[in-house]
């Protein structure tokens, strides 16, 4: 995973779920972007992340 493309966590500021319209957790280890008030959590892939409800992971 060296050689994947980082996130801009300054993007993170203006980014909202497309859910809830409430803010957004970066969590890095999994690359996603997580949204604990829809329990969800948006991929991150090559950099760009993956708004759509049906790409999300449930959140347990």
């Amino acid at each position: 995973m060296s050689d994947a493309v980082k996130f801009d966590a300054k993007m993170l500021e203006a980014m909202v779920c497309p859910v809830t319209h409430a803010g957004l957790k970066y969590d890095a280890k999994a690359q996603e972007l997580v949204s604990k008030t829809a329990g969800l959590a948006f991929p991150i892939r090559d950099g760009i992340p993956v708004m759509l409800v049906d790409e999300a992971r449930k959140l347990a």
